[in-house]
């Protein structure tokens, strides 16, 4: 093994954090986040929703579990990662475990990362670093390795159109036909849907859903600031006019706040964990949740014909929308979620339960 070579991490508030590389020695750009989940590496560094975001995991030991092999399941996703590839730009954790073992590791961290190209390091105070982080908000920051980089803010790019597929894919031949609007889709979504009778049509997020015929829409999550998808806003303001149900996750549910009506807004540092509390508009019902943005819908500006569906328990932000007499809802976090937890997987059957509905079957 080789030594471990100086990283810096550099915020543009002018702190410095030094600490070692341990993935592709090279330097990257872009806005610092932090994530407070316990376990799921994988599936975060493969999730879209951080295109452009180089991410802190504030758990203090990562890669002692290594990586899953790139094995695809029977509808031809990646079975145990989010994507067919690492979206965010880089990683800043405490200590790196040289050391893995897990059945099913393939190889560890840091190699994935020298073959991906993506800057980590190791080393790094991440507990100073998410106070900074909580108390002045999300900042652009960089990786420092070898030659400086400038700064970038990824938040100024349509994020979605990096992410989205270009051509449509079919998945399953199940009685219910969904179309997915693929913004930056998480394959276990897609999995979440076919565990039904479905099929899932999946489309490229600027795709005209008017032409398709489907008995559900499905809105998907994805990177960046929500008011670059103009067409995929448009699109939905013409669906709510149809009678078929529509399901959204995280970006899809702001997608479909704006298309209501009401603004978005970007949060001060976002939600990332797998520990969050939600609570249920109208019943109390608390759930722990899974989430992933870093923008959220402005619920004081819903229509009379709109409400919450669940509220964040620990900053009363809107966790999610529902039309009050139309078969219309979204969540802000993530009730696919891998590796968990799942309290609100429910939800996809209370989607397809609505179709049946509106099928009158």
């Amino acid at each position: 093994m080789n030594q471990p070579i100086a990283a810096r991490l550099i915020l543009e508030n002018g702190k410095e954090f030094s600490g070692k590389s341990f993935g592709y020695p090279g330097s990257i750009a872009g806005e610092v986040v932090f994530n407070t989940a316990m376990t799921g590496y994988p599936e975060s560094l493969t999730d879209p929703s951080y295109k452009g975001q180089i991410l802190i995991s504030t758990f203090p030991l990562i890669g002692n579990y290594g990586v899953p092999p790139a094995k695809t399941d029977q509808h031809g996703l990646m079975q145990y990662l989010e994507s067919d590839q690492i979206h965010i730009s880089g990683l800043v954790i405490s200590d790196y475990s040289f050391e893995y073992s897990h059945w099913n590791a393939m190889k560890s961290l840091g190699d994935w990362f020298v073959e991906n190209r993506i800057p980590a390091i190791f080393g790094i105070d991440t507990r100073a670093l998410t106070k900074v982080l909580r108390e002045s908000g999300c900042m652009l920051g960089k990786i420092v390795i070898d030659e400086d980089v400038d700064w970038y803010d990824p938040n100024q790019d349509n994020l979605v159109d990096l992410v989205s597929i270009k051509e449509k894919i079919t998945y399953g031949t199940g009685r219910y036909r969904i179309l997915l609007i693929d913004c930056g889709v998480k394959y276990n979504i897609i999995r979440s849907l076919l565990k039904y009778d479905t099929t899932v049509i999946r489309v490229p997020w600027n795709h005209n859903i008017q032409s398709e015929n489907y008995d559900g829409l499905f809105i998907s999550n994805g990177p960046g600031d929500p008011v670059m998808c103009k067409e995929t806003i448009s699109q939905l303001e013409t669906a709510l006019g149809r009678p078929e149900p529509i399901f959204g996750i995280c970006l899809g549910s702001q997608l479909l706040g704006i298309a209501s009506g009401a603004n978005t807004y970007k949060l001060k540092y976002g939600h990332r964990s797998h520990n969050q509390p939600v609570i249920e508009h109208g019943t109390n019902h608390c759930y722990i949740t899974s989430q992933n943005h870093g923008y959220a819908v402005d619920h004081s500006q819903l229509k009379a014909d709109w409400e919450p569906y669940f509220i964040n328990l620990n900053d009363q932000t809107c966790e999610g929308i529902r039309h009050r007499s139309q078969p219309v809802f979204a969540t802000q976090f993530h009730p696919e979620a891998s590796g968990g937890p799942t309290d609100t997987a429910f939800l996809f059957e209370n989607f397809i339960d609505e179709i049946k509905k509106n099928l009158k079957i």
